[in-house]
């Protein structure tokens, strides 16, 4: 494989962009947006030149990357000569449905059709399809040049041969696959998410401050980041919604999701993407402090 679509030049999809491209791969960006797509280019640009600046890459490389990055606002024309499709559209089962039925239809058929969903069915996603065999999770962490896990899951209909390819091409890109089973937030999700639920319930039951809650799990249990800071860099309209597909796919209300968390989304406070969530971001991440709510 050395021909790569990227659907969606958001955060995940422009940072998938950027290592498939980095490592090589000739990258097809789709976005029907073009601005974001200019958007994603620059962050790519930005990324590159802060690894540059590190003596992480070199500046051929980092031109090399770029110039292996070609943008499409038409998912027709970047999907059909490629041979692994990867899907990071906004976590939304019917936007994602849409995109694999077309998908099925106009990329050809060799090609593996892989998501990059934190939780929604794979399964489900690959029963839109006529090719559930070559229909796969690759679910990257952010910020994807960094991380090196990739979570590989397979659906009810992967086939082995996918899953092998998938994984020896995760290999590829220097990160570490592990292959899991489809159920409902996998394996990363399935246990982060109801830590930072709890968190926010100790939030909103008063037991404690945002900064005593992410310093008690920094210090105590050698978090790099605190469950309430790492939601708002997740953001937490997705975390809500990982929440909620972990809610109706196990009818079990320990995943049911925190109030504070469901007003905060519908108030519109998303954690960075929108400048305040448990912290206020509005000087940048770097100089966050707690939001005047939770002050």
């Amino acid at each position: 494989m050395k021909n790569i679509a990227v659907i969606g030049s958001g955060t995940m999809g422009n940072g998938i962009a950027h290592t498939f491209a980095q490592f090589g791969y000739q990258v097809n960006l789709i976005d029907i947006n073009i601005d974001a797509l200019g958007r994603a280019i620059a962050t790519i640009t930005k990324n590159l030149e802060r690894q540059v600046a590190k003596g992480a890459i070199t500046e051929e490389l980092k031109a090399q990357t770029l110039s292996n990055i070609t943008t499409h606002t038409n998912l027709q024309s970047g999907v059909e000569d490629v041979d692994l499709i990867v899907e990071a559209a906004t976590e939304n089962i019917e936007l994602k449905l849409k995109i694999f039925k077309d998908l099925d239809q106009f990329a050809k058929p060799e090609a593996i059709l892989a998501s990059n969903t934190s939780s929604i069915s794979i399964t489900q996603i690959a029963a839109v399809t006529n090719r559930g065999d070559k229909v796969i999770g690759m679910h990257f962490m952010n910020p994807v040049p960094v991380m090196k896990l990739v979570e590989v899951i397979r659906g009810y209909a992967t086939s082995n041969e996918t899953t092998q390819s998938v994984m020896e091409l995760s290999q590829k890109l220097d990160k570490m696959p592990v292959e899991v089973n489809d159920y409902p937030g996998f394996v990363a999700n399935r246990i982060l998410m109801p830590m930072i639920n709890e968190a926010i319930y100790t939030l909103y039951e008063g037991v404690a401050g945002v900064q005593e809650i992410d310093t008690v799990m920094k210090l105590g249990m050698a978090h790099p980041m605190g469950p309430l800071q790492l939601a708002d860099f997740i953001g937490l309209d997705v975390c809500l919604a990982i929440l909620n597909v972990l809610y109706q796919g196990f009818g079990n209300p320990k995943y049911a999701p925190c109030p504070l968390l469901v007003n905060m989304v519908t108030a519109g406070k998303k954690g960075i993407k929108s400048g305040e969530g448990f912290y206020d971001y509005s000087n940048g991440p770097k100089d966050a402090k707690v939001a005047s709510k939770f002050a």
